[in-house]
């Protein structure tokens, strides 16, 4: 492999300590490479300094003369009197950037939204840092380096990013460095890691499933003083061997190396059990929506929603931008009215929500930590346990000094953190989540999925992290066409659902593009249509019967004695065995439906 760049004893310095104390290493073409580490261990300044944006205090950045490197920073320097369409291409004319299956790959997987004419001035953040992305994307680089480039995507977007980087470059052609905290990607795209920690910079071979197994196995061998943090990767790395990654046709990592180290991990969370606690805070209704409709101004954001959230119920929630999540968590929570339809709630139900913007701090910008912290419970439980404020702040990485911080003056993650401390304290029994992994590095990512593992209660989650969203949720749910639809396969099968219809764009977008080709399918007899009518109306008619049965099921579930664990069971997969007949009916009916569009 030919070398691309690097750098020799760089060391970086800010006022309060070293950043990089005298890191050599270098950039092999190939090299799909991923950089973690905690946030302000200088993950950033790496990139930085590697692309030339930022000189070393000491040391230098070695590159072989050619080399082409574009770069992602967090901040863009976009012009925002310039067009869309400028700030992606440039000057180049049109007849060459629209005959580049590339550029028009890129236009569609990023920016099919937004018209190619307005003023970069006029877009929403989200849109801006799209923008940014794909005109670092349409330029030919030897040498890519991508800084949160997922941030603002939504789970769709970051599928097509990681297939983009994937088939980028030849193989053994090119490199790829990425910051990013979204693991599922790390997985997909990566072949070497970069720990970023203390000044060094700790090389792994593979990618992130691979990198957590050496972590796992090196903590065995290190100090006692290191038994806390080798308990909470062996548990990560438990979900990677049990979960989907290790059933993946395409394994990162050894699975049964994986599975010898994690012998005697218990499992991540008792479902039953759980539930069995949920209904003994909550009761047997948690929120019952029917036939709920939202609109706006005349557009309608959810249609018909009818939907039963139990005790105990592990919700996911995914969707594209815009298509209506937050609007379904204020209909759960009662913030929101239906316009159609209604929802009913728990007498018992106590709602946590822990907003994007962090809403529960406000009343403490303020005050230290330690006097907004003395303000709520000094204990809650967790598995089952008695936890102390003081041991929550501890595993969500608040260290003595943190404590006398000023609560305005925290970074993103800690202020994160913080709100979601505060909100366990309250011993909410329904925790509402809308995107909980914003600003938190991988290290307390894993915290607060193992702190939410012994959480007894109902979990309602929105998030465009794949990893999160199938470590936390038991069930998957997607919002399409204003519908909610469960996911049994979870979030693959949301995106082979999504694939079928094109995100929306203005129609000026696509007036330079390769026309669409013409259906090819052969048109239907007048009696296979007939046929195919009859099958569409009978499988509706069963749709209609078997949606009866999941509902009777799980009001049955309902009336079970929580202590009795063998009914619990035996009712849960009642409820399974409804939901499962339930499915196969609705692919018949979509099968045939797509036959009869014909």
């Amino acid at each position: 492999m030919a070398f691309l760049l690097g750098c020799e004893k760089a060391s970086v310095e800010v006022p309060s300590k070293t950043v990089l104390a005298s890191v050599s290493l270098g950039v092999d073409e190939g090299q799909r490479i991923g950089i973690v580490g905690r946030n302000g261990d200088g993950k950033s300044t790496l990139l930085n300094v590697l692309a030339g944006v930022r000189q070393p205090d000491s040391g230098r950045v070695i590159r072989t003369n050619g080399t082409a490197v574009g770069i992602l920073a967090q901040a863009d320097a976009l012009d925002d009197d310039a067009s869309v369409r400028q700030a992606v291409v440039g000057d180049v004319p049109e007849y060459v950037w629209a005959s580049d299956a590339k550029i028009r790959s890129i236009f569609d997987g990023l920016l099919a939204d937004i018209p190619w004419d307005a003023r970069v001035g006029t877009l929403s953040g989200g849109q801006r840092r799209r923008v940014d992305l794909a005109r670092v994307l349409a330029g030919d680089w030897d040498v890519l380096m991508l800084d949160e480039p997922t941030n603002h995507l939504d789970i769709r977007g970051i599928t097509w990013l990681a297939e983009h980087l994937k088939a980028r470059w030849r193989q053994a052609s090119g490199a790829l460095l990425v910051v990013t905290h979204d693991r599922w990607f790390l997985d997909e795209v990566c072949n070497t890691m970069w720990e970023v920690h203390g000044g060094r910079v700790i090389p792994f071979e593979g990618g992130f499933s691979a990198y957590i197994m050496q972590r796992v196995e090196r903590a065995r061998q290190e100090a006692l003083t290191e038994q806390k943090r080798q308990n909470a990767l062996r548990r990560e790395l438990a979900w990677l061997s049990r979960g989907a990654r290790a059933r993946s046709t395409k394994p990162k990592f050894h699975v049964a190396a994986a599975k010898a180290l994690i012998a005697d991990v218990p499992e991540l969370r008792d479902e039953i059990e759980l539930k069995r606690m949920a209904m003994a805070r909550i009761g047997k209704q948690v929120v019952d929506i029917e036939d709920a409709t939202v609109s706006f101004d005349g557009r309608t954001i959810l249609d018909g929603v009818t939907w039963m959230i139990g005790p105990g119920d592990r919700i996911g929630i995914v969707g594209g931008n815009g298509a209506g999540k937050t609007t379904l968590l204020k209909l759960i929570d009662g913030q929101l009215s239906p316009t159609r339809g209604r929802v009913k709630i728990g007498q018992t139900v106590r709602f946590a929500v822990l907003s994007q913007h962090l809403d529960n701090l406000a009343p403490f910008e303020d005050e230290v930590v330690r006097q907004a912290v003395s303000r709520f419970p000094h204990r809650t439980m967790l598995d089952g346990k008695e936890v102390t404020s003081s041991s929550l702040l501890e595993r969500l990485g608040f260290d003595k000094a943190d404590l006398n911080e000023r609560v305005s003056d925290l970074s993103g993650g800690q202020r994160r953190r913080l709100a979601l401390m505060m909100i366990l304290l309250e011993e909410p029994n329904v925790l509402i989540l809308d995107e909980p992994g914003n600003d938190l590095d991988i290290d307390m990512l894993a915290a607060v999925e193992d702190m939410l593992d012994g959480w007894p209660g109902t979990l309602i989650l929105v998030t465009h992290d794949r990893f999160l969203m199938e470590r936390v949720t038991d069930h998957q749910f997607a919002i399409i066409d204003g519908k909610v639809r469960h996911l049994p396969r979870g979030v693959e099968e949301f995106l082979e659902l999504a694939a079928q219809a094109p995100v929306g764009a203005d129609a000026s977008v696509y007036e330079s593009r390769s026309p669409e080709p013409e259906r090819a399918d052969a048109p239907l007899s007048n009696a296979e249509r007939h046929r195919l009518t009859k099958l569409v109306a009978s499988l509706e008619r069963k749709m209609e019967t078997a949606a009866g049965k999941v509902e009777a099921a799980k009001a049955a579930m309902l009336e079970v004695d929580p202590t009795d664990f063998q009914a619990l069971t035996d009712a849960q997969g009642a409820v399974s065995q409804a939901e499962e007949a339930l499915e196969q009916l609705e692919e018949q009916w979509l099968k045939a439906s797509e036959q009869l569009a014909v």
